[in-house]
């Protein structure tokens, strides 16, 4: 008993259908809650240039009072961890009105979360 052709690209179009929906149904969707991104500094940039990232950062929509002596994001006290602070701060608090992770190409987005003992990096979705 051979099968029509039609029969045929029936059966074979049924399959692509049932392969769609297994790809589908493994693939994870990326969607509010999911999935999230920090701004921190980019290991690379010197320090001058992220004293100047922190800087502007701070004046211009950051909540730096975490990064001042005795609050929670103060130690460790090194340039770095302050402006991935900053940057972050900054970059949460404006990317709905399309602000970016950029500071001259001082920072860069990370799906790990940098928070560290007391000092918690916060996520806006």
């Amino acid at each position: 008993m051979s099968m029509s052709s039609s029969s045929r690209s029936m059966s074979f179009g049924l399959i692509k259908i049932l392969v769609a929906l297994i790809f589908f149904s493994i693939v994870p969707f990326k969607s509010e809650g999911q999935f999230h991104d920090w701004c921190i500094a980019d290991e690379q940039t010197p320090d001058d240039e992220l004293m100047q990232a922190l800087k502007w950062a701070c004046e211009n929509g950051a909540d730096c009072t975490k990064i001042q002596e005795n609050q929670p994001c103060y130690l460790p006290n090194t340039v770095r961890q302050h402006a991935s602070y900053a940057f972050n701060s900054y970059y949460q608090n404006l990317k709905q009105k399309g602000a970016t992770c950029y500071f001259n190409s001082a920072a860069l987005l990370t799906a790990r979360d940098p928070s560290h003992d007391a000092c918690k990096f916060e996520v806006i979705p």
